[in-house]
């Protein structure tokens, strides 16, 4: 699975607006959709489950239907990756 934080993106569009649910939700929408990052669902609902974690409740929506077309291994990746995510900001 490729990862589109090896090619520069996530972190510029990330930028100053880290923790920011809204800039979490956009993350999420950019990777389920493939918006200038390559399509990748374990990132989008990482992103998701961030943005809902911190009160943006359409995330929680989109990462309860992209989590329709995932494997319970890669949602598991995806809260995994969320963790960690949390553990180190």
């Amino acid at each position: 699975m490729a990862r589109a934080d090896a090619f520069g993106i996530e972190p510029i569009s990330f930028g100053s607006l880290a923790g920011s649910p809204d800039a979490m939700f956009e993350l999420g929408m950019k990777y389920a959709v493939g918006r200038e990052v390559i399509t990748d669902l374990v990132t989008a609902h990482k992103w998701f489950n961030l943005a809902a974690l911190k009160g943006n409740k359409a995330a929680r929506d989109y990462r309860s239907e992209i989590a329709r077309d995932m494997s319970r291994a890669e949602i598991a990746t995806a809260q995994k990756l969320a963790r960690e995510h949390l553990s180190a900001h």
